[in-house]
């Protein structure tokens, strides 16, 4: 595998940010001679005692250098008249002194022109915003980041840049803290904490729903590992009847982890599974009750109805969302369409370790108003770690 440039290892945030402020203060350079410079009396008296005392240095310095030692040239011409002449260094070339000077002059009299470089407040119309943001959506919606959060960072950004005084040198910190606080706002919903939800009552029933393919099977396991590690006992019910290899697959991990497995025969009705379960759980002193089910598509109105069906018959206590986070928008999507049809409670976001781009979790909490409890970091049962957006915003370049 090819090693990734610095480029590509940066977070998508760092290079949005300086793409920004790059392109922002190339159009202030454009448009620079043409502005009035908007500073205070006490700023400009500051800076010109400061350019005044560095004037006065390097005049200075200029007089203590010592001066070359001019010597003649003396020649002889044939009337027998001599000639004396001052031989120029070699390579001098009177045009570039001459530039050279008058670029100096400019430098002398340039004063705004450095104040502009120190303590010039620009101030960025709406228009040229709009013009600046529009190149930055596109790279937003390159990695997979909802249209919602874009509109939010947007908001953001316009409120904290449009029509307002701003030191040069702080514009990219005032955009860094703004694409912080919108991360931030885009995780502000309620977390859950698993294992302490699960103690509240017996049994506790969870129900795990997603699109095929999605790693429930596997997701649930680490789970049910997750429990075991904490003390707490618990049921799987294999809900996922429309595929008979999925029940084998979920019965292997249930023997690995030596939980007991419910199941029914194939093509039988998943919520009759999740009842029985239920049952034992009630019978046997479990402590929790882990239901699986069939992968769907959201837009398939028979299997959503089935599903619906589960959660009426079932009751749980937490409906949870299994998503691939490289999937990007379509797992925001599909959370969003889950949560239309029966209310998810939170979300695990699988294969996290493998997404480069992190639109997906940066997007799905806000779409749904609702927490990501846990990331899929690998294949073993310990490869699941509780979120940390403090890790996410680290991931895209913004901690």
């Amino acid at each position: 595998m090819e090693e990734k440039s610095k480029e590509e290892q940066k977070g998508f945030f760092a290079r949005l940010k300086e793409k920004f402020t790059a392109k922002e203060e190339r159009e202030e350079e454009k448009e620079s001679a043409a502005k009035p410079f908007e500073t205070s009396e006490d700023e400009l008296k500051e800076f010109e005692e400061a350019f005044k005392e560095k004037k006065e240095q390097e005049e200075k310095a200029a007089k203590e250098e010592p001066e070359e030692e001019i010597i003649p040239v003396v020649t002889e011409t044939e009337e027998g008249e001599t000639i004396f002449e001052i031989q120029e260094k070699p390579g001098t070339n009177h045009e570039e002194t001459k530039r050279e000077t008058v670029e100096e002059e400019k430098e002398e009299s340039g004063f705004f022109s450095a104040l502009k470089n120190t303590i010039f407040k620009t101030s960025l119309s709406e228009e040229k915003f709009e013009e600046l943001f529009w190149e930055l959506e596109m790279v937003l919606l390159e990695n997979n980041v909802a249209v919602e959060v874009i509109e939010l960072m947007k908001q953001n950004l316009k409120k904290d840049l449009v029509e307002k005084k701003i030191l040069r040198g702080e514009i990219n910190d005032i955009i860094l803290r703004s694409l912080q606080k919108s991360v931030e706002q885009t995780f502000d919903v309620p977390g859950i904490d698993f294992i302490e939800r699960v103690k509240e009552k017996k049994p506790f029933v969870i129900v795990f729903v997603g699109i095929n393919g999605s790693g429930k099977t596997t997701t649930i396991a680490k789970m049910a590992h997750k429990l075991k590690e904490n003390n707490l006992s618990c049921v799987i019910a294999a809900g996922d009847t429309f595929r008979a290899a999925a029940i084998q697959q979920l019965e292997e991990h249930a023997n690995r982890l030596h939980i007991k497995m419910i199941k029914h025969d194939y093509g039988s009705d998943p919520a009759a599974v999740g009842f029985d379960a239920i049952k034992y759980a009630q019978a046997h002193n479990v402590d929790c009750v882990l239901i699986d089910t069939a992968g769907r598509l959201h837009s398939n109105v028979n299997l959503m109805d089935e599903m619906k069906k589960i959660i009426r018959v079932t009751k749980p206590d937490l409906k949870i969302f299994i998503g691939e986070a490289i999937t990007g928008n379509d797992c925001v999507d599909q959370a969003r369409k889950f949560h239309e049809a029966i209310g998810i409670d939170g979300i695990v976001l699988a294969k996290a370790d493998v997404d480069e781009k992190g639109g997906a979790a940066l997007s799905i909490s806000y779409v749904t108003k609702k927490p990501i409890i846990y990331i899929g970091t690998g294949q073993g049962y310990n490869d699941l770690q509780p979120f940390d957006k403090e890790k996410v915003m680290e991931q895209i370049g913004l901690a």
